[in-house]
């Protein structure tokens, strides 16, 4: 059986040392520069003689073979170099500078390009994903310059089932999948929001060990509404207004039936969908396909797990969540999926109905709190709508300030994607709110659409906060030796857990129950004493072993709850037999780890 110890130890040892074992060999149908011109196989100096000779590759390369772990120093001091050389740049000249460096390398060499990511996840999480990729996305056709990942458009209908086996790998695990619609809190960037799914599957790399040859970005491009894009020589995608209704539903269908025909256990991930389409598609496929939509479920796991970590860092009783009062600012995908865990979180503690459950929360949208009075309210968020009674004499379309000197919440959650709406006046509210570390979490990305900073938030509401944001900001000095600490609450956390333990588990369908499991887990992660210091998430530098319990409890709902059909030589027996610390084992066990691998040509 697997167990638990051994592949932590070996975990450890392998993120802090080149390794000295032998991988097993890997079969190429490719010879000569057609494999210097694959970033799955090519080793830039690093091919031994023996193995230029097999493959074709003498003379194609400097004499000298230069070690990985050379190559690895070589490439981090030209890093450094960049950075020593953009002192003094602005902000986003320098963040695009660090992207493209990488991004070199992720075309020519992707072994070395996780190898670095992995080993310095810390430092270049910003730079891959949030918030640098959002810049990444607005001057993507600018950046262009080789194709990754599939485009499927509106001009390919009738025509996807043939296309999706123009993708060279045999087998696809993990799909990542995007319309552009609602990139960040960027808005519509068509084609160019490619860049959000490129950047999710580094991170299921770096953090889930997902094998970088069976992963797929995709781009489903049905027009844009932007109407600058549209004007833009250098834009790459369809020139076209946005397909809607049917017409809109038509080929993301037949997407989703081309690449499970082919894939027929590949796990899609949903990202930065619209809202109206958000909703429409994660109901639509959930129960047909294995699927999740991260903008809606993730999001509100992470932000579950924050609450939860909350209610600790107060000193309460975890069965004390029952009675936050808690406000949510932005009615998109991200705050109505953030209630409807929370609720269900509240329900099954409780053992009430969802209805009883809503009591303790407050939405409000561009236009104020949200009623029962509103007309022409997004269905999606009617089940949030207060009732009059409720309103302990607040009015309809309340502000976020009236709301919060009324209420008087034990927790403040933006996801509205609008930057400083969370201001002095409100966060001077929140200091009054309650006696014990009012929390404030300012979930917005990129950081530009942050509702509030870290300093404003610990300078206004005060230094007895519990403080979260979507984007990263740095620990805020109180003075006198205090820390005001920043939690970053991003799916980051959650969303590599919830695809590797489903595909580990051979899920059938992605649940309430495995996505409940998976924010619980990352609630318990914390110690009590990292608790009270207002530290609600791990440091990103422990991503791969969060990644490892989430999963593992991931896979354990999916045995739980009937859907998990196993995988590969594990089935379904076998995953009911093994132990908590056995499934812990086992998904650490098939995390996908950086190293060069023996080549030998297969004709």
């Amino acid at each position: 059986m697997w167990k638990l110890a051994r592949f932590a130890a070996a975990s450890l040892a392998r993120s802090r040392r080149f390794s000295t074992a032998i991988p097993g060999p890997c079969m190429v149908h490719k010879r000569g520069a057609d494999i210097l011109h694959d970033p799955w196989f090519n080793k830039d100096t690093g091919f031994p003689l023996t193995e230029r000779d097999r493959l074709g590759l003498r003379g194609l390369l400097p004499p000298r073979v230069i070690s990985f772990e050379h190559q690895y120093e070589r490439f981090m001091n030209s890093y450094r170099s960049l950075e020593k050389n953009t002192r003094g740049q602005s902000d986003k000249f320098v963040s695009l500078a660090k992207w493209r460096i990488l991004n070199r390398l992720h075309d020519r060499n992707e072994t070395l390009y996780y190898r670095v990511l992995i080993d310095n996840i810390k430092e270049f999480a910003p730079i891959i994903y949030t918030p640098t990729v959002g810049l990444v996305c607005q001057n993507y056709s600018g950046l262009y310059r080789r194709p990754r990942g599939m485009y499927f458009s509106a001009k390919d209908k009738g025509e996807m089932m043939s296309m999706i086996y123009n993708w060279p790998a045999n087998q696809v695990d993990m799909i990542v999948l995007t319309d552009g619609s609602r990139i960040l809190g960027l808005g519509d960037l068509g084609v160019q929001g490619i860049g959000i799914p490129i950047g999710k599957l580094d991170m299921y790399v770096a953090a889930a060990g997902m094998n970088p040859q069976r992963i797929l970005p995709v781009m489903l491009d049905v027009g844009t509404n932007n109407q600058k894009l549209l004007e833009d020589p250098l834009y790459l995608g369809v020139r076209q207004p946005r397909l809607d209704g049917e017409e809109y539903l038509a080929v993301v269908d037949e997407f989703m039936e081309a690449v499970h025909a082919r894939w027929p256990k590949a796990i899609v991930q949903f990202e930065d969908f619209q809202m109206k389409w958000a909703f429409e598609t994660l109901d639509r496929y959930r129960k047909k396909f294995c699927m999740f939509n991260d903008d809606i479920q993730g999001t509100a796991g992470v932000a579950l797990a924050g609450l939860l970590g909350t209610v600790r860092a107060q000193g309460r009783p975890l069965s004390d969540f029952v009675n936050q009062k808690i406000v949510v600012v932005g009615a998109g995908s991200a705050g109505l999926g953030v209630l409807k865990m929370a609720v269900e979180a509240v329900s099954r503690m409780t053992g009430c109905s969802e209805t009883a459950a809503k009591s303790q929360f407050y939405l409000i949208d561009k236009n104020g709190l949200v009623t029962t009075e509103r007309s022409n309210l997004d269905p999606a968020a009617v089940p949030f709508a207060k009732h009059q009674r409720d309103l302990e004499g607040l009015a309809e379309g309340a502000s976020i300030i009236e709301v919060v000197k009324k209420i008087k919440p034990h927790v403040l959650v933006g996801l509205s994607g609008v930057g400083g709406i969370f201001n002095e006046e409100v966060l001077k509210a929140m200091r009054e709110s309650v006696s014990t570390k009012p929390a404030i979490f300012a979930m917005s990305n990129p950081t530009m659409n942050a509702e509030c900073t870290a300093i404003d938030a610990f300078n206004h509401a005060g230094e007895n906060i519990v403080f979260a944001s979507g984007s990263p900001f740095e620990n805020v000095n109180l003075g006198n030796e205090k820390i005001g600490h920043v939690n970053q609450a991003n799916n980051m956390y959650l969303f590599p857990g919830i695809g590797l333990g489903s595909l580990l588990s051979g899920a059938r369908l992605i649940t309430d129950g495995m996505l409940q499991e998976a924010a619980e887990c990352l609630a318990s992660y914390m110690t009590e004493e990292d608790i009270h210091k207002g530290i609600l998430y791990p440091s990103i530098d422990c991503i791969r072993n969060v990644t490892a319990e989430v999963g593992a409890a991931v896979l354990r709902a999916a045995v739980a709850e009937g859907v998990a059909e196993g995988h590969g030589d594990v089935g379904s027996k076998e995953l009911k037999h093994m132990s908590k610390e056995d499934t812990v084992g086992y998904v650490r066990e098939n995390m996908w780890f950086p190293e060069y691998s023996p080549l030998v040509h297969e004709k």
